[in-house]
């Protein structure tokens, strides 16, 4: 099996062996330490030695000694200072076979996402400790995905797993009503990770591959394990929707390429065909949410064979219900940009005057109403708009996009045309 393969392998054991051993010692942190101990064993061992014959079960057995290690030292700091034996974890008296059946037939991993994107902690830290806990990320990995230096990220993930430890949070599936509450954190995370990977907020990338990939990832696991709940469907579905257009995203030199001048059989035509499926079938079923809606949107755009052949009237009213159950600004800022798609510029530039105040300071507002005022005609505002949105957005690609953007209008309308 070669190194990417066993990579896969790893992260799809990760929350599988955290919870066996949290289970077994009632201590996520430890456990969680534990098992990335036993992951660097395993990136060094497996790919010289082979892949064991009962991979899950070599993991558990290799972290399982490493919490006895760490009982056993716990154990010791206790007596020398004189603690009561009774706050010392119990150690265990022997082994536990390598893979017994009960551990063999319980997947923990919807358990471990649970817990990890607690409504406790805050969406940075929930990201951070799902990235590793769940996605099997090592904490320098997930550093340089999120351009931060690697101390800084371990003190992220420390702080999450202490915050837990202290909340005194059981490690099992919420009652009914409590994971309904909890899901939409878990969906959320899983959200963010996704837009982190597909449009970087920062730095000197457009995307972030590794970090969408996972995010597609661990949803598609979260869908597995709850095949009937709409909106992981749904979540699933836009993920893959939006992730088949990206190699039609950026140039050669990395610049991005708006969605109405890419080159669409670039996309990936089976990415496509498998998030359509996914939200005609869940739409199919009932009630629908935030995700599915977004879902649709996607579909919409991805099922058009040109840009000029875009249901906008469509989107423009999946926008409306989105905007109904939800006071997002986003969302009412790309309704505006359908409206003036399906009914022209005319009509986006009114409604985005009542969006002014709430979102004038957002690079995305200014990139907004620089193409409608190009639509429009109005070359000289929308060099000024363009220019504005260059100066608020943090993505390096993006900001010079939007400044070639402003110069080539300048050019295209000079002083002399101006007069």
């Amino acid at each position: 099996m070669d190194s990417p393969a066993i990579d896969d392998l790893l992260r799809q054991l990760v929350p599988q062996v955290v919870g066996v051993l949290t289970r077994r010692f009632g201590d996520f942190a430890a456990a969680e330490d534990a098992v990335q101990e036993a992951l660097l064993d395993a990136i060094a061992q497996w790919p010289a030695e082979g892949v064991p014959a009962n991979p899950r079960g070599w993991l558990i057995q290799v972290a399982y000694r490493r919490m006895t290690e760490q009982v056993r030292n716990e154990q010791a700091r206790r007596r020398r200072e004189e603690l009561v034996a009774s706050q010392a974890p119990s150690e265990p008296r022997t082994a536990p076979p390598a893979d017994d059946a009960r551990a063999r037939d319980r997947d923990d991993t919807l358990t471990t996402l649970f817990l990890c994107c607690h409504p406790a902690l805050t969406p940075a830290s929930a990201i951070a400790l799902t990235l590793r806990s769940v996605g099997g990320l090592t904490t320098a990995e997930i550093a340089r995905a999120f351009l931060v230096p690697e101390a800084t990220m371990a003190q992220r993930i420390s702080r999450a797993k202490q915050r837990i430890k202290a909340s005194g949070i059981p490690f099992g599936m919420p009652a009914p009503q409590e994971r309904a509450r909890r899901l939409g954190s878990v969906l959320h995370v899983l959200y963010l990770i996704f837009n982190e990977g597909y449009a970087s907020s920062a730095g000197p990338d457009l995307q972030r591959v590794e970090l969408s990939r996972e995010a597609i990832r661990l949803t598609r696991t979260a869908h597995d394990l709850l095949p009937d709940d709409r909106e992981v469907a749904g979540l699933l579905a836009l993920m893959l929707l939006t992730d088949a257009r990206r190699p039609a995203r950026t140039g050669a030199d990395g610049t991005p390429i708006p969605l109405a001048e890419q080159d669409r059989s670039l996309w990936d035509g089976k990415a496509v065909a498998e998030g359509i499926a996914l939200i005609t079938d869940t739409l199919a079923r009932g009630a629908v949410g935030p995700y599915q809606l977004q879902a649709a949107i996607a579909a919409v755009h991805d099922e058009a064979p040109t840009a000029e052949e875009t249901d906008w009237p469509q989107i423009l009213a999946l926008y409306g219900l989105l905007e109904r159950m939800s006071d997002n600004p986003m969302v009412s800022l790309n309704r505006t940009v359908a409206a003036a798609m399906a009914h022209g510029p005319a009509t986006g530039l009114e409604m985005l005057g009542e969006l002014e105040d709430r979102l004038s300071g957002h690079h995305r507002f200014h990139t907004a109403r620089a193409h409608l005022l190009e639509m429009a005609g109005d070359l000289r505002a929308a060099v000024d708009d363009y220019r504005a949105a260059a100066s608020r957005t943090t993505s390096a690609p993006e900001r010079d996009y939007l400044t070639t953007r402003a110069a080539r209008l300048s050019a295209a309308d000079p002083p002399d045309r101006r007069a």
